[in-house]
């Protein structure tokens, strides 16, 4: 497995590099965005230990430009440890969030955790009324109409659309798109929700994702 890791601290990503590549993992160090940017898009990575501080180029930035065009799992391991900053990585598309300082051993056990999920294999289309979702090339339309998704908010709505009228917990919705324990005073469910209808449904006269108040979310073409 190929690991790419940005980091512009010199010590913190010497010592990364070493602990993973003796964790058995292949590594490559970038000490700033640009060039992180460059190395993940020169050759493919399994997954982007990725810091947010940084020069050039910040991680938030990096995470953007990378989701224009892949899907690299990428795990944020940084200082920034408020509420806010967490759900931002998560929203930009981020697959783990861990805040520094932190357990060697944890990293390796997140790090290992996201590689086992591996990628989509389903070579299926999956159609809600109008909503015609492609697995394999990660594609949305509706009504013919191409919509423009983030990793996660693609991960979400096919969670919904796999489940069609299955009403969806938010702890459930938290543990398969986010692998992480639902936290009552954390809203990124929600609003990964509203961001998602504002794409899919708000163009839209038909709504398809409803809410279940006090149960969670359900994707369906009949309003129940």
């Amino acid at each position: 497995m190929r690991v790419l890791i940005v980091e512009d601290e010199p010590k913190a990503g010497a010592y990364l590099h070493k602990g993973l590549t003796e964790s058995g993992f292949i590594v490559d160090l970038a000490r700033d965005g640009v060039d992180g940017l460059s190395h993940a898009r020169a050759q493919p990575y399994d997954l982007i230990v990725l810091d947010v501080m940084l020069p050039g180029m910040d991680g938030w930035q990096m995470l953007r430009e990378l989701r224009r065009d892949q899907d690299t799992p990428v795990l944020f391991l940084t200082a920034r440890d408020d509420l806010a900053d967490r759900l931002k990585g998560l929203e930009l598309g981020a697959d783990d969030y861990i805040i520094k300082p932190f357990a060697f051993a944890e990293l390796v056990a997140r790090i290992r955790t996201i590689l086992r999920r591996g990628p989509v294999r389903e070579n299926e289309w999956i159609e809600v009324a109008d909503l015609r979702i492609d697995a394999v090339r990660r594609r949305v339309t509706r009504s013919g109409q191409k919509i423009e998704l983030t990793s996660k908010e693609f991960a979400l709505l096919h969670l919904l659309a796999r489940r069609r009228g299955e009403v969806l917990s938010r702890s459930l919705i938290a543990s398969q798109v986010w692998d992480m324990n639902f936290d009552s005073n954390t809203n990124v469910v929600d609003v990964s929700i509203r961001r998602l209808r504002a794409k899919v449904d708000d163009p839209f006269p038909a709504k398809l994702i409803h809410t279940r108040r006090g149960m969670g979310y359900v994707l369906d073409d009949i309003a129940r």
